[in-house]
């Protein structure tokens, strides 16, 4: 039989967004209290209430009270509201305003803040501006808490209830209602399963057709996250039919379903090589007007006439630095004047910089209008470092439109042009490439640069490799490791890797630039990176700020997470810096970050890294420095942020680091592969560290079958491939 306990919560010892699972200390009276643990909506301190469930000894922490239902009221005792209101709940009321708000108005301040806020004034130090913030935030809390108690109802994570709110506002629980699937199609970080959960508790059939559409769609984008842009028919049936746990496959629901679909205009279907292939409708339309893009660009005739001899010549005679230019690069200059689209490919010490920079001198020369871009602020400064040219990101130079939710230059306001340069150009996706080729003008020459042996993007797509495939554009590979280069053995074994070599820790002249510390057991990893960080990159000369872990997985004792919460304890262990705590991890002022999506909004994307600089309980906002700018956070919005001291491979894309450490496991067995492992090691400028396994490090560099993906971009610029 279940107990009942009243008291007012003291102080929050824990408390997961990710599921509600909250641990806090219950004031029983003025004498008692106990610890209490369960899923609640999110209790504050000070907050009244009344608690159902049982007593239970845990080990390590003693007799605690397991709650099963939780009704939590608003305090009423002065040192309640105090500790309700100075608990950062919220914004513009701390510890300090709380103090004052309570003292002047009492036990009525609640009933001041809900309908007399202007009253607010009275208090020293509060002015329109802030009673405007709380009365705002007071009436957003109400909103969010009749959401969390709905969702807790339906058995569903608390922490979603601030997302949906900013999504959908006061219609929140009337779209739910509507259809729950909306949320995985709407909300980043909802997937289909927490919908799927709504949908059940509201009585939605198994085998309704809303559901077996909202299946389907998502058995698609679960592909596109893979990197894939289209599913196989079968293979989608079986995906979804899965996913949807349904005892039987029912062939006419799933045709009828897949019917509404396509004449709702949210799928298309390709035939090729007799299989069918499903996308969603964003997905053809992004590739196909790739295609037609490129086609239309290609068709047009030069309008920039280039001196061709006078400059062959002129390359031949003027070096540039102490560098001869070799034939291939040669070939590159001239392929990018006198082609409209040009790609320069070539790994680590080719000369694709120095190629880059002849070419700017000869643009310059010929007064042609340029800009260059990259697709990450990384690779964008680098680009300026390396040339002595303006570069910014694509997003940038794009330009974000608000109101109409999308890139600002399209094929109704195209950029002002001539040459188009963009570097890294293996890390765009289809729907950048399809953002960039819509705002270019038609006339203008366009440049793309990268090394095609690195991991494809992140994103959806296969952009680059599949322009090379159609052999539909010039293509020049630079295959040369030049002198300057081949004292490192960092680009030397990046060449050996990606010819299926294993590498070498010395040559003679060279710099010991690379280092392979063998190791059987990842437990012990962290010791070797303790040494590194504290003594190794010192004799390098190289600071901390300047080192990475590049890991080949997420999960695992040598994956991101728990090398991350390693790494923070050993580098930024400060308790008494502020922090918060947030799904289990603890963010703490002076961490380094990595942004995980794209966020439009404040113009950090995907991959961007910064630091932490301060965590303002008060207004709860967390600040954070990309390069020279400060991006705020709500707290509700730190799922974007994760720690960045070790990252994963594919996020390192674009990026460069003094010093790169990469562990190499068999238990990252799944994932280890040629490109993974080179990508790695052409991140780092002047140290590359590998600890691991000899076995793990020939598993990956013998396997060069990476996976290939699902794309038709090839096939859409050679051949009249339609969808139906």
């Amino acid at each position: 039989m279940n107990e009942k306990l009243n008291g007012t919560v003291d102080r929050i010892l824990f408390q997961s967004s990710e599921n509600g699972f909250s641990v806090f200390i219950l004031q029983l009276n003025s004498k008692d209290s106990t610890a209490v643990k369960g899923y609640f909506p999110a209790v504050q301190p000070g907050q009244e209430v009344s608690l159902s469930g049982r007593w239970v000894f845990d080990q390590k922490f003693g007799r605690q009270f397991e709650a099963i239902e939780c009704q939590a009221v608003l305090p009423t005792s002065i040192n309640g509201l105090k500790k309700y209101l100075g608990s950062g709940m919220i914004k513009g009321i701390g510890k300090v305003y709380a103090e004052k708000l309570v003292n002047h108005f009492g036990q009525d301040i609640l009933d001041i803040i809900e309908n007399n806020p202007e009253k607010l004034k009275k208090v020293d130090g509060i002015g329109s501006k802030r009673v405007q913030q709380i009365q705002d935030s007071w009436n957003s809390q109400k909103e969010i808490s009749n959401i969390m108690i709905f969702l807790q109802d339906k058995g569903i994570s608390t922490a979603y209830a601030t997302k949906i709110y900013k999504t959908y506002g006061q219609k929140s629980i009337a779209i739910i209602l509507e259809n729950p699937y909306k949320l995985a199609e709407d909300i980043w970080g909802i997937g289909f399963k927490t919908a799927d959960q709504i949908a059940c508790k509201i009585s939605i059939a198994k085998d309704s057709i809303k559901r077996i559409k909202a299946g389907i769609c998502f058995a698609v984008t679960t592909e596109i996250s893979n990197g894939h842009l289209y599913v196989e028919l079968q293979e989608l049936k079986e995906k979804a039919h899965k996913l949807l746990e349904l005892e039987l496959f029912d062939e006419t629901i799933f045709k009828q379903a897949f019917h509404e679909l396509y004449n709702e205009h949210k799928i298309k279907l390709i035939t090729s090589r007799e299989k069918h292939f499903i996308t969603l409708t964003q997905y053809y339309f992004s590739e196909k007007g790739v295609a037609s893009k490129i086609k239309t660009i290609l068709s047009r005739k030069i309008v920039h006439e280039f001196d061709i001899d006078k400059i062959y010549k002129e390359i031949n005679i003027i070096k540039t630095g102490d560098i001869q230019l070799n034939e291939n690069q040669i070939r590159g200059i001239l392929g990018c004047l006198q082609n409209k689209i040009t790609i320069i490919t070539g790994g680590p010490g080719t000369g694709k910089t120095t190629l880059i920079k002849k070419l700017l001198q000869i643009l310059d020369n010929n007064k042609i209008n340029y800009k260059l871009a990259a697709p990450t602020g990384k690779a964008a400064k680098r680009m300026i470092e390396s040339t002595g040219k303006y570069a910014l990101t694509v997003h940038r130079l794009l330009e974000f439109d608000f109101n109409k939710m999308g890139f600002l230059h399209n094929e109704q306001n195209v950029l002002k042009l001539d040459f188009l340069i963009i570097d890294e150009a293996s890390m765009i996706d289809i729907f950048l490439a399809h953002a960039i080729l819509k705002a270019c003008p038609i006339d203008a020459h366009l440049v793309f640069i990268g090394d095609v042996d690195q991991l494809p993007s992140v994103g959806a797509g296969n952009f680059l490799n599949d322009l090379i495939q159609s052999q539909k554009v010039a293509c020049i590979k630079l295959t040369e490791i030049f002198r300057q280069a081949q004292d490192s053995l960092i680009i030397v074994n990046a060449h050996r890797i990606n010819n299926g070599e294993f590498p070498v820790s010395f040559l003679p002249n060279s710099k010991r630039d690379f280092l392979f510390i063998k190791e059987e057991f990842p437990e012990k990893v962290t010791e070797h990176l303790r040494t590194i960080f504290f003594n190794t990159l010192k004799q390098y000369k190289i600071s901390v700020d300047q080192s990475i872990l590049l890991v080949p997985m997420n999960r695992g004792t040598v994956g991101t997470h728990n090398l991350n919460h390693n790494l923070q304890a050993i580098l930024n262990g400060a308790k008494d810096r502020p922090q918060i705590m947030r799904a289990g991890f603890i963010y703490r002022s002076g961490d380094r970050v990595m942004q995980i999506k794209n966020n439009y909004d404040k113009s950090v994307f995907n991959g961007d890294i910064g630091n932490i600089e301060n965590i303002d309980h008060e207004e709860k906002k967390i600040f954070v420095r990309y390069y020279e700018r400060i991006i705020e956070y709500d707290f509700d919005e730190l799922d974007e942020l994760v720690l960045a001291y070790a990252i994963s491979i594919h996020k390192s894309q674009g990026s460069e680091f003094s010093a790169v450490i990469v562990p190499i496991f068999t238990q990252h067995f799944t994932l280890l592969q040629r490109n993974l492992i080179y990508t790695a090691i052409t991140r780092a400028k002047k140290l590359c560290i590998f600890i691991g396994q000899v076995k793990a490090l020939a598993m990956a560099i013998k396997n060069n079958k990476s996976i290939a993906r699902k794309t038709f971009l090839r096939e859409f610029l050679t051949m009249d491939l339609e969808c139906r």
